[in-house]
């Protein structure tokens, strides 16, 4: 047993090197003095710069806008959908939820040549009646909408199947209209599945590089699409301090979330606890 063990745990650290040393590796560089590979000394200027640089934080700017924007719309028409799709039956269901895969199974570059492609299309058309219309922040929310949009479907379809329909039948009875029993009975069944839509939503977002490549533009870039130009001469260590700053930002979410998790499973733990020793009364 202590040999299965050890071995379980050396392949777990193995794991978690692999995993978090080029993490490790960025942020230590994040620190380094000089611009080259080689560590000469700790430095905070990157840091300072770095809240001088105009076009990475607008770029940074632009990527948490569009990824907000294109989550918000995506679990608005997501969650929407996936109700609608829950009431289908048969063939119909089927059909559309194939077309629902389509959109994760698609390469990246094919949705973002096609997106690349209707937009130049719809620009030409629209420049033609005098309507201005060109790539930069619509077309970035717009391109991550319709990617984002099949995650969240894939989130909260099942909470909707796993609801109990008799939840908003209750509340209809109650006096309820069915949009105050949406709103007060299925959103609060189902929000697991739509928050965990959102969060997925706004990863995918913030993550994607392909199509914006294809649809950003020139007077808006994600920071994906500014890194990509960097690397074509030097990737700047601005940029390392950067995703330092991003990655101890959504670490210090990740324990927070999980830390209120923790503290409301034991709170309810202790009034399941008290309810029975009020019933053993």
């Amino acid at each position: 047993m202590r040999k299965t063990h050890k071995i379980s745990a050396a392949y777990l650290g193995l794991f978690m090197l692999f995993l978090y040393a080029p993490i490790a590796i960025l942020i230590l560089y994040s620190f380094n003095n000089s611009k080259g590979r080689v560590f000469t000394g700790f430095t905070l200027k990157w840091y300072r710069e770095l809240f001088h640089d105009a076009a990475v934080l607008d770029s940074l700017m632009t990527t948490i806008t569009v990824s907000l924007l294109a989550a918000v719309l995506s679990t608005i028409i997501g969650t929407m959908a996936a109700i609608g799709i829950n009431r289908m039956k048969g063939t119909e269901r089927s059909v559309i939820m194939k077309f629902t895969y389509l959109p994760i199974l698609n390469p990246e570059i094919i949705t973002g040549v096609s997106l690349m492609l209707l937009f130049v299309t719809s620009r030409s058309i629209l420049n033609k009646i005098h309507m201005n219309f060109e790539f930069g922040m619509g077309t970035l929310i717009v391109a991550h909408v319709t990617f984002d949009v099949a995650y969240v479907i894939l989130n909260v379809l099942p909470k909707i199947k796993q609801m109990d329909q008799s939840i908003v039948d209750a509340a209809m009875d109650l006096g309820c209209n069915p949009v105050q029993a949406f709103f007060k009975a299925t959103i609060h069944e189902i929000k697991p599945g739509i928050v965990a839509g959102f969060l997925m939503a706004l990863t995918f977002s913030m993550d994607d590089f392909v199509v914006s490549y294809f649809t950003a533009g020139v007077k808006y870039q994600p920071l994906s699409v500014l890194i990509y130009s960097m690397t074509k001469r030097r990737v700047s260590p601005e940029i390392n301090a950067l995703s330092t700053m991003i990655f101890v930002v959504v670490l210090a979410a990740l324990v927070i979330w999980n830390a209120l998790q923790i503290r409301k499973e034991r709170q309810l733990r202790l009034e399941q606890s008290a309810a029975v020793k009020e019933g053993m009364r």
